[in-house]
């Protein structure tokens, strides 16, 4: 029986990635929403099926043998609302984040404001760069015409101007988008966002209006020393969806079942990171996002209430890997593996990866292999992500990560890994967090799920966010500061439930784990030595936690920040070994 807090029982959520569908039930069971279960297939967007909507089928199909509810009638039509023979759910969200980016030509004034504020803005979900136009651009116009004209881009976002600032340099590249739009055919012109100068919006709407889909949102750089970047977000969220629907066969299907709320998974997963750094707000840390998948990697970060989010597009761990190689050398991500390889070896696999991202590791060399990935994968997108963080959440060492609690990692790969200790490795690793933090597994991957539901059920997000889907792998103490190796650091006494104490040193380089019975509470007595600061009120000051035992217990990362590794390949994979028999692996 719902309660009067419970708008609709059954909600149902739809994911399509770029690897897996996955559709997603949830139901009251005692007055309490809780996830039920999961139906997933292959995602069927590329041959020979080429319509996202076989995949959804499987998926939904698996998921009524799982449960034993009935969701879709005879004609493979989702019933909602449900029928009075219990046939159908109450609620369906949709989630999409297959298929390339957005390619995307950005058009604005100078490159390192105005263009720098559309970047900004474009990161914030799939899309990609192909080229930029702007004032300190040499090309003539007829060569910017050119280059719309051969890109073909399905979005041209246009920035520029402050608040009552430069209008005719403005309008100049505006006439060269408006004429590349009449000069295309009327079925590949591009979706035009404006969130420029608002003063030149009715003089936008004179020249493109009428060609093609013209968006406006609030100017992302009103003035030179304010960017404000959310309030085009969520044109641009819409943009994304309208794109999605004239070009991915079956998301107009998808779309009409959430009642035209077909959501990125990237503004999804930021949703559920922006609503947990709510429930953290007393804190002074943030709460961290991170979602690898088969061709993005997202990170979110709420400070607050504050998100920050960024997407990286064409880096992820299936066909996103081109992106990776881009980015990264081979020994950036040999140095990750407990063995010695060589380039070839990895470049074979990932080429393999990126052909079959279906494909699962055979062999425990693979499946280090793939852990090494991602390792480097969130490497990459952490260092990019920091770029984006509140000035107030940035550290005085650029290349440290800001203090969070907690770290929460979605994505196959982390729900596949065999052992926890693999997780936490490769999220240690690849994020280097510092002071005190609980990391967390979203098991489901129910993250992203669970912030688009939040538009129709707001208490289904609240009250799914329990310890049955996010598994607590485990406290990480990282102390930061400067010593040789081998000096105290850090003291630790735990004391736990049962009366007992216990009492470490930790020195510096060393990685250690304190064992704390899973589910069980245990109280630290953190004291830094020789100015060691762990984020308890400044360098040598320490304190007291509240821990709860995790799969791994607490974890104290003393190895360093940033993380340093051997230079000889052959101590380097003996080093990297020792950490994952000290985490369990």
């Amino acid at each position: 029986m719902a309660t009067s807090l419970i708008d609709a029982e059954t909600v149902l959520a739809i994911d399509v990635g770029a690897v897996t569908t996955r559709a997603i039930l949830f139901d009251v069971v005692e007055g309490r929403y809780r996830f039920l279960a999961v139906g997933e297939a292959p995602t069927t967007l590329d041959a020979p099926y080429r319509n996202i909507g076989e995949g959804v089928q499987l998926a939904i199909e698996q998921l009524e043998q799982i449960s034993g509810y009935v969701i879709i009638d005879d004609s493979s039509t989702l019933v909602c609302p449900p029928r009075s023979d219990g046939v159908g759910v109450d609620q369906c969200v949709t989630l999409f984040s297959a298929s390339h980016p957005l390619k995307t030509v950005l058009v604005g004034l100078l490159d390192e404001i105005s263009i720098t504020s559309g970047r900004n803005l474009l990161n914030t979900t799939y899309a990609s760069v192909m080229d930029t136009i702007h004032l300190n651009d040499r090309r003539s116009a007829s060569q910017r015409l050119d280059a719309i004209l051969q890109l073909r881009p399905e979005l041209i976002l246009i920035v520029g101007g402050t608040e009552g600032g430069a209008s005719q340099s403005m309008m100049d590249m505006i006439e060269t988008v408006g004429l590349a739009c009449y000069l295309l055919p009327k079925d590949q012109r591009p979706e035009i966002l404006f969130a420029g100068n608002q003063q030149l919006t009715e003089a936008v709407q004179t020249a493109i209006g009428k060609l093609t889909s013209l968006h406006t949102a609030p100017n992302v750089r009103p003035s030179l020393e304010v960017e404000q970047i959310e309030p085009a977000q969520t044109r641009l969220v819409s943009v994304y969806r309208q794109s999605r629907l004239r070009q991915v066969p079956g998301a107009s299907d998808l779309d009409s079942w959430s009642a035209g709320a077909l959501t990125p998974t990237a503004t999804a997963f930021g949703r559920t990171i922006r609503f947990i750094s709510k429930e953290y707000a007393h804190s002074r840390k943030g709460v961290l996002g991170v979602d690898v998948g088969g061709t993005a990697t997202t990170v979110a970060a709420g400070f607050g209430g504050e998100l920050s989010l960024t997407v990286m597009p064409n880096h992820g761990l299936g066909e996103g890997l081109a992106g990776l190689l881009e980015l990264s050398s081979m020994e950036d991500i040999l140095r990750w593996l407990p063995f010695q390889s060589n380039a070839d070896s990895v470049r074979e696999y990932i080429y393999t990866k990126i052909s079959y991202p279906h494909s699962i590791p055979a062999t425990p060399e693979d499946l280090a292999m793939e852990h090494a990935l991602t390792t480097q994968i969130l490497q990459v997108a952490i260092k990019r992500a920091i770029r984006s963080f509140p000035v107030s959440a940035r550290r005085m060492q650029p290349d440290l990560l800001p203090w969070f609690e907690p770290i929460i990692a979605t994505g196959r790969v982390f729900g596949h890994a065999p052992l926890p200790g693999q997780i936490i490795t490769m999220l240690l690793n690849g994020l280097q967090p510092v002071g005190v933090t609980t990391i967390a597994l979203d098991q489901n991957n129910l993250a992203a799920s669970l912030g688009a539901a939040a538009g129709v059920s707001p208490l289904l997000t609240i009250q799914a966010l329990d310890a049955t889907n996010f598994l607590n792998l485990g406290t990480v103490i990282t102390p930061v500061g400067q010593a040789t190796p081998g000096t105290p650091v850090l003291r630790v006494k735990v004391s736990y439930a049962n009366g007992s104490e216990n009492i470490i040193d930790v020195k510096n380089g060393s990685l250690e784990v304190i064992p704390v019975p899973a589910a069980q509470a245990a109280r630290l007595q953190v004291q830094p030595l020789h100015r060691f600061d762990v984020g308890m009120g400044g360098p040598g000051v320490g304190g007291k936690v509240d821990v709860v035992g995790g799969a791994l217990g607490v974890i104290i990362d003393a190895r360093g920040r940033p993380l340093a590794m051997p230079q000889d390949p052959a101590r380097r994979a003996e080093q990297m070994k020792k950490w994952l028999w000290t985490l369990g692996c």
